[in-house]
């Protein structure tokens, strides 16, 4: 009933038991429905961020993942410079040595005479257990809720074969540094030796014409090429790969303005069609001093360095001698 204190009337509803049992339910679930779509709707809220944040977190690893691949890719390609420098330096000095595997730690080269440590070999071998174990982690299946339907998607990099490259790398990084420490014992002792081994390119230029069979430039039929064209500008000094003794300066018919440096054990070299000659018969040289400037005299289509390197009077390939590229 409801009742007025000023008109004085009466207004009257009946409402059965029924009816306000249904209207309380209805109320009751109303409440009820409101509250699950407000608990709902601030987990997806909660979950969006979360999810924003996993997204900045991905992307930045992505990132991170590339410098670490471009790392690597610049490590690899370093320990293939190391050793090819390795197999030239072995094969012009006559060092023949198997390579053994490594246990050495890296580290600097041993001074003359210094000795190495066994317990430093085992130093590696205890190290890559631990590597490997740690590593499985790449290997791991990614986890996934199936009740929510989740699935697990592969990205386009692959981080196992990412973690067995780096292990590789480490691997032929302490292999190659025992080969070099061989290296390095073998030739302590012949400093003479290493001095008087052509190890440098003689010109600052790039490559025209390398060592081997090529059609000649003047008769067009094939010729053996004994030695490595380096084009270079008019005048541009020329030195010397290696200590030695002057040979040779002088003209000849097909060099040109030519030197010739005796290095001793075998190894001569010779320089053509230089401009100008800056050292004199009988002279004493060593590695990096100027001996002449490119030209273009003898038998020449342009200016450039013609470099021999000679073996027991043999030509063999110059580019074996260049250990600085």
């Amino acid at each position: 009933m409801m009742l007025s204190n000023t008109k004085g009337t009466t207004k009257k509803w009946v409402v059965s038991a029924a009816w306000l049992k249904a209207m309380l339910s209805f109320f009751l679930l109303s409440v009820l429905l409101i509250a699950a779509f407000t608990v709902d709707y601030l987990g997806l809220l909660t979950q969006s961020i979360e999810n924003k944040r996993l997204r900045a977190e991905n992307q930045i690893l992505k990132q991170q993942f590339q410098v670490v691949e471009g790392k690597l890719n610049a490590l690899e390609s370093s320990l293939e410079r190391v050793k090819g420098f390795v197999t030239k330096l072995k094969m012009i000095t006559n060092v023949e040595q198997e390579d053994r595997s490594l246990k050495l730690a890296i580290g600097p080269l041993p001074r003359v005479g210094q000795t190495i440590e066994k317990g430093e070999q085992a130093e590696f071998s205890s190290i890559a257990p631990t590597n490997a174990a740690k590593d499985n982690v790449f290997f791991e299946k990614i986890p996934t809720d199936e009740i929510q339907g989740e699935l697990s998607v592969e990205g386009q990099r692959d981080y196992a074969s990412l973690a067995v490259r780096i292990d590789q790398a480490v691997g032929e990084t302490v292999s190659r540094q025992q080969s070099i420490l061989e290296l390095w014992q073998s030739l302590a002792e012949q400093q003479s030796l290493i001095s008087a081994t052509p190890s440098i390119r003689p010109a600052r230029g790039w490559y025209t014409s390398k060592f081997g069979y090529r059609l000649s430039p003047f008769t067009g039929r094939p010729m053996m090429h004994q030695g490595l064209d380096i084009a270079a500008s008019p005048g541009a000094p020329i030195y010397a790969p290696a200590d030695g003794v002057v040979s040779f300066a002088g003209y000849d018919a097909g060099y040109g303005k030519l030197v010739s440096i005796d290095h001793g054990y075998g190894v001569v070299t010779r320089y053509g069609h230089t401009s100008q000659i800056f050292v004199e018969v009988g002279q004493k040289v060593h590695r990096q001093d100027i001996i002449a400037a490119v030209g273009t005299t003898g038998r020449s289509t342009g200016p450039h360095l013609h470099y021999e390197v000679r073996v027991n009077n043999v030509p063999v390939d110059p580019q074996n001698y260049v250990l600085d590229e």
